[in-house]
């Protein structure tokens, strides 16, 4: 495999978590173990096919754990890996930035964020 080069590092990042969904996921996946269904409800925007394609991306890079149970019907968890985890600072900025700029923005960000489990901790 040839080495792929980067001007500065946070392209490699923006590479692994970077588009419109893959944080998002991220952050849902904080909060613990989620089936597909569960990530789709949780983001009502995101198509099935996009869900797919990131989840898969996440997972070939080490981000995210598929957990398959040999049962039947078929049941399928995704779950932070432990090199996952290690965005968790990462993903806990980005949301607080987000949150200070709908604020800056917005003024009211409870008038703009959806109700959402993420959400509840918000002062």
């Amino acid at each position: 495999m040839q080495k792929k080069k980067y001007n500065i590092p946070v392209e490699a990042t923006l590479e692994v978590i970077g588009g419109k969904w893959k944080c998002v996921i991220l952050c849902h996946l904080t909060h613990g173990k989620k089936r597909t269904s569960e990530l789709k409800r949780l983001m009502p925007g995101i198509t099935q096919k996009m869900l797919t394609q990131q989840l898969r991306e996440l997972e070939e890079d080490g981000i995210i754990n598929r957990i398959v149970y040999n049962q039947v019907p078929p049941k399928v968890e995704y779950e932070l890996s432990e090199y996952g985890w290690s965005l968790k600072d990462i993903l806990d900025s980005l949301c607080a930035w987000g949150e200070q700029h709908i604020t800056k923005v917005y003024g009211d960000k409870f008038s703009v964020l959806e109700k959402s489990v993420l959400n509840d901790n918000l002062k």
